[in-house]
């Protein structure tokens, strides 16, 4: 008799035995999967790191990314990733998974239950839960000032001490655009992290890598610091998601979704298959990278959604893997995986300087986002250092229990130093989410800034126990909008004008403020009249305070000003100083100089009322020459105006990140200029129109050994149909050999050579784009007898690319979108009522010409007061009155202390407990200047001359652990010497004296109580 065989049955049968094999049925058809696989010495590991990539801000708001609205955009909620994350970890204890956006996890910890708020703490602290980075944001490295990138930084590594007691181990920037030396020793050593990781590098320099299996490095991100401050870095070898094939977000379409099927009652069946993909994919990246550890990265932007899906499927590719035998797979994180590569001992190639600029191709260049947005870019700016100042005020009078503080201000800087939000990188709306962020934060900080004048100018009457304010501040100043000012001065009454200074030396400058009459006088606070001198508004000044007043506030001023008073303010460290102005007692007797326009009779025409000189064409109007009649150093140079037409319909067009332009040369707005001359006793000024949307005054003031360039720019015209790249340029008869030098988040120089990298033979594809570099505190050519040096007022881009020539790259209006995510042209409008016109900017740049190697002092003292300006804050009272009854003068220092002139202090805040946080750094680095680069003192005693310190500790850079508790990892160095020299830094704190040491570059964080 003949058997009939079912095929259906044979194939189940040959299933379950191959399931069975793999030991994963279970009763009843539930499957256990063993995902507890550790670390086998014997074989190749792939560390599978879960994570969700979370912009706190991008194509949708910060907010909007929280709660999931807005989806049209972008469906995306990261209030649901964490939800069914912790959900997903609790029901497995071998999964893990990593978290970087404290903004985020912020606003979900603090509406959880008790109950869920233990159970993420036990995740925490079993490491199924690893927070990296740590910081507020994913902060970028291009555009982001140093003492930003700390600030965010501790904001986050102090929710995570005081939730969860433990301090993140790994730097996680895997999206920023290009990566810092700043960020290696200062952002990664000196905070305490043991390694750093990220995905975007250089097209060219990443095939290298991979061909020398060189993509894991110890960088050495600082020449002071040599191997102190190393760390272990770890570029991906594609970008941060999973190998093709391995994405498992069951809802984004743009990845295939292809689960490991082991079910038996479910066709396609698949697991030999998914697991010979996971090896051969785990094989390719293992011959890119040495030992016998690989990271790859579970995750892309806003995934996690349902976390399920990813965890049920690396469930499985972890059990099945490990049941084939030929590789290991295991659950892991960042802090799991150094710690593997620690162990093999390995040696490692070495890296000392930084990864910019980044390019993804050949026409690719995101060098274009160092200058995007310049508006914004200036407000962060502008705000960071009033937030230091805030802070140091809330200090003095003390942290209030309820009420306005600091916090908003401090939230909201911390979520725009993320790389779409200063960069200039995220649609217009979220732009303008930002912006409203930053006012509210600046308006909540104004009033305890206020606050805290009016405690301390008061406190001739005793203790302040009242928040009531007598000032008012003026945040449109730079566009003449300032009503205390404005306002008639009547009979009997004064103008008090109170400066604070935030920094912790001596210092003098000329301050600018809007009047409506030149019958004015201005008095110290001693009562002794002063040099006042008065320059007419200009119109281009009245026209942009008409419109931008009513675009920011909805207001039409009834008036406007007619001048600008400039008199000059000394004001002691960490104190403030008042003045008086008011009516001269009959009109004509004021004592202030009133301008009057200088009609050239020359040739030549030369400004300078101290010893820097410019010289002028009459008949160019151009910038001819810059002379120091006190050093001698005498240039030409020469100053112009030009742009860069956008490429566009192109197979790479120009766009927010990305700078390409057309390939033909910069046009140059304007050869001959009409100027204005303006000449007094405490500044002179050259007023030039390049063309209709861009003008320039020139200010060289008495006491000033640099030229103020203020640059109005804007709207672009885009009529034409052309994206326009506006640049500013500086042309010196100098040999500079290719080199010049930009800043590092402005902190430590870097050598820069045109169309040159240190790491590979560059292939130049872009010679203008592909030859710029972030500059956020300034640049410098120089020759073998001088050097030339511009300094900024916010992140921009810089370039030389040509020999003597120096160009910022100041504002940029775009046709198109460069296809990077974003999905709008850089356009910028800026509307009143249903009028809407390109976005003007106004800003400042600073020219200095030194000796060579003299440039230093310079760029550092002014850079420091360029960051950090004076608080002016005004008020009306009778002269007499307020004397008798406010302190005019007055410094927290001991009268005849101040900080070393190479020191700054950076932070000074009272933290949530009662302790004070405290930074001071040093400004120069190791052989920069031949008597500032070296060990200085601070004074904490003469410093804090009212207060008694009555406990201090030392701490990291973000203040989560104490400087003794920090340990670092020795790694090996292929062809090190080891005969670097050891770096010099300060000694212990001497803590009955209480003076702290300090060397080149270094900074010192401690937690005071007082």
């Amino acid at each position: 008799m003949r058997t009939f065989v079912n095929p259906a049955l044979v194939f189940l049968f040959i299933f379950y035995s191959t399931v069975c094999a793999y030991g994963a049925i279970g009763v009843n058809g539930y499957l256990k999967y063993n995902t507890g696989g550790n670390i086998v010495e014997s074989k190749l590991n792939v560390h599978l790191v879960p994570h969700s990539h979370d912009d706190v801000g991008w194509l949708k708001t910060i907010d909007q990314y929280y709660v999931g609205s807005n989806n049209s955009i972008q469906g995306a909620c990261v209030e649901n990733v964490l939800d069914s994350v912790v959900m997903s970890l609790r029901r497995d204890r071998n999964r893990k998974f990593v978290f970087a956006e404290m903004a985020f996890f912020h606003r979900w910890w603090i509406r959880q239950s008790p109950e869920i708020q233990a159970e993420v703490r036990n995740l925490v602290a079993s490491g199924q839960l690893e927070f990296v980075n740590g910081g507020w944001c994913m902060h970028d490295e291009a555009t982001s000032h140093y003492i930003d990138m700390i600030d965010q930084t501790t904001l986050g590594h102090q929710l995570i001490k005081n939730e969860f007691n433990i301090t993140p181990r790994a730097g996680w920037q895997i999206d920023p655009f290009g990566h810092s030396a700043v960020q290696a020793y200062l952002l990664g050593a000196e905070v305490g992290f043991d390694s750093v990781h990220f995905a975007r590098i250089d097209y060219q320099d990443r095939a290298k890598r991979k061909e020398d299996k060189a993509l894991e490095v110890i960088w050495r991100g600082s020449r002071t610091f040599g191997s102190s401050s190393q760390i272990f870095t770890n570029a991906f070898p594609v970008h941060y998601s999973p190998p093709h094939g391995f994405h498992f977000e069951v809802d984004d379409a743009d990845y295939d979704f292809v689960p490991v099927q082991d079910d038996p009652l479910i066709f396609d069946l698949n697991v030999d298959i998914r697991v010979n993909d996971f090896i051969n994919a785990a094989i390719t990246q293992a011959n890119v990278t040495r030992t016998n550890h690989i990271m790859w990265t579970m995750g892309d932007d806003f995934q996690y959604q349902y976390a399920e899906s990813w965890f049920k499927e690396m469930d499985k590719l972890i059990h099945y893997v490990n049941k084939d035998g030929r590789v290991n797979a295991l659950y892991s994180t960042p802090s799991i995986y150094i710690d593997a590569k620690h162990a093999t001992n390995e040696s490692w190639p070495l890296k000392t300087d930084d990864y910019f600029p980044y390019a993804d191709g050949g026409n690719s260049y995101w060098t274009g986002f160092f200058t995007s947005r310049p508006a914004l870019k200036r407000y962060i700016r502008m705000l960071s250092g009033y937030y230091l100042a805030a802070r140091q005020l809330e200090f003095l009078t003390g942290r209030k229990s309820n009420g306005l503080n600091t916090f908003s201000l401090g939230d909201a800087l911390g979520v725009t130093q993320h790389h779409d939000a200063v960069t200039g990188t995220a649609k217009q709306h979220t732009t303008d989410d930002y912006a409203k962020r930053l006012a509210i934060g600046a308006s909540e900080s104004e009033v305890v800034v206020n606050s805290a004048l009016s405690c301390l100018v008061n406190s001739k009457s005793g203790p302040c126990s009242t928040t009531s304010s007598l000032f008012n501040q003026c945040q449109l100043l730079n566009i003449s909008y300032c009503p205390p000012t404005e306002e008639d001065i009547t009979e009997g009454k004064n103008l008090v004008v109170v400066a604070y200074n935030p920094l912790g030396w001596n210092r003098t400058d000329i301050i600018k403020i809007p009047v409506n009459d030149a019958d004015l006088i201005v008095k110290d606070s001693m009562g002794n009249l002063i040099e006042s001198q008065f320059i007419e508004l200009d119109n281009i000044t009245s026209n942009l305070r008409k419109l931008y007043v009513k675009a920011y506030l909805g207001i039409s001023p009834k008036r406007t000003p007619k001048y600008w008073l400039f008199f000059r303010v000394s004001v002691s460290p960490l104190g403030w100083n008042t003045y008086f102005i008011s009516k001269a007692s009959q009109k004509g007797s004021s004592t202030g100089y009133v301008t009057k326009m200088d009609t050239p009779l020359n040739e030549t025409v030369e400004i300078g009322p101290g010893n820097l000189k410019a010289s002028f064409s009459s008949n160019t109007g151009q910038l001819k020459r810059l002379y120091n009649s006190k050093t001698g150093v005498d240039i030409p140079v020469q100053q112009s105006y030009l742009w860069y037409a956008s490429s566009a319909n192109s197979d790479q067009d120009s766009g927010a990140y990305i700078f390409r332009p057309d390939g033909s040369p910069p046009v140059i707005v304007a050869r001959s200029v009409p100027i204005k001359v303006m000449r007094g006793p405490l500044v002179d000024e050259i007023h030039q129109q390049f063309n209709s949307w861009i003008s320039q005054v020139i200010r060289i003031y008495k006491d000033k050994e640099h030229a103020e360039l203020e640059f109005t720019i804007g709207p672009i015209p885009t009529e034409d149909s052309v994206g326009k790249e506006v640049i500013t340029k500086m042309t010196a008869n100098m040999a500079t050999d290719k080199v010049f030098y930009t800043d590092s988040n402005g902190r430590d120089f870097l050598k820069r050579v045109r169309d040159y990298r240190a790491d590979w033979d560059l292939q130049v594809t872009q010679p203008v784009a592909g030859n710029y570099y972030p500059v956020n505190l300034g640049m410098y050519i120089t020759d073998n007898k001088s050097e030339l040096s511009v300094l900024v007022d916010r992140a921009t881009g810089g370039a030389s690319i040509k020999d003597g020539e120096i160009e910022l790259m100041l504002h940029r209006r775009l046709i198109n979108d460069d296809a990077r995510g974003v999905g709008e042209a850089l356009d910028e409008p800026v509307c009143v009522g249903s009028t809407c016109e390109g976005l003007t900017v106004r800003g400042n740049y600073y020219l200095g010409i030194h000796k060579n190697s003299d440039g230093s002092r310079w760029r550092r003292t002014t850079g420091q007061e360029i960051y950090s300006p004076l608080i002016l804050a005004f008020a009306r009272e009778n002269q007499e009155e307020w004397k008798a009854s406010h302190i005019t003068k007055a410094t927290i220092m001991s009268p005849n202390y101040s900080l070393p002139p190479n020191v700054a202090l950076i932070t000074l805040q009272e933290l949530d407990d009662g302790g004070v946080l405290i930074r001071l750094a040093h400004l120069y680095e190791a052989g920069e200047d031949a008597d500032y680069s070296k060990i200085t003192k601070v004074q904490l005693k003469e410093m804090f001359a009212g207060k008694r310190i009555k406990a201090i500790k030392e701490t990291s850079l973000s203040a989560n652990q104490g400087k003794n508790e920090m340990k670092k990892m020795n790694w090996n160095i292929e062809h090190d010497s080891g005969s670097e020299s050891a770096p010099i830094r300060g000694g212990p704190l001497d803590m009955s004296s209480l003076v702290v040491e300090l060397g080149p570059m270094e900074i010192r964080t401690f937690i005071v109580k007082f």
